[in-house]
């Protein structure tokens, strides 16, 4: 960069702070922007498409205690339908 003999950058200086100031003011605009549905829907993707694994991790999981307490429920099931058969024996029915 040229400094002239008063320590200014000349030219150079002003197309530098017109351009970080355009480059800030477009920033701004972009972030603060409406977003569309099809961009909303774009964010949705990626984020389930980024969290893909976390999600089947998660689904195998839930599938695991749905199989316990279904195994669980089943031999409460089995066991309440042996004391009604037991009651009614020593009640004679």
């Amino acid at each position: 960069m040229q400094v002239d003999m008063n320590g200014q950058l000349g030219n150079k200086g002003i197309w530098i702070g017109i351009a970080v100031g355009a480059a800030l003011g477009i920033g701004i605009a972009l972030s603060r922007r409406k977003k569309s549905r099809w961009d909303k829907a774009r964010e949705l993707t990626e984020r389930v498409a980024n969290k893909t694994g976390d999600l089947g991790d998660a689904t195998r999981d839930i599938v695991e205690r749905v199989k316990t307490i279904y195994a669980q429920s089943r031999r409460v099931v089995e066991d309440a339908g042996d004391l009604w058969a037991h009651g009614r024996k020593l009640v004679g029915y």
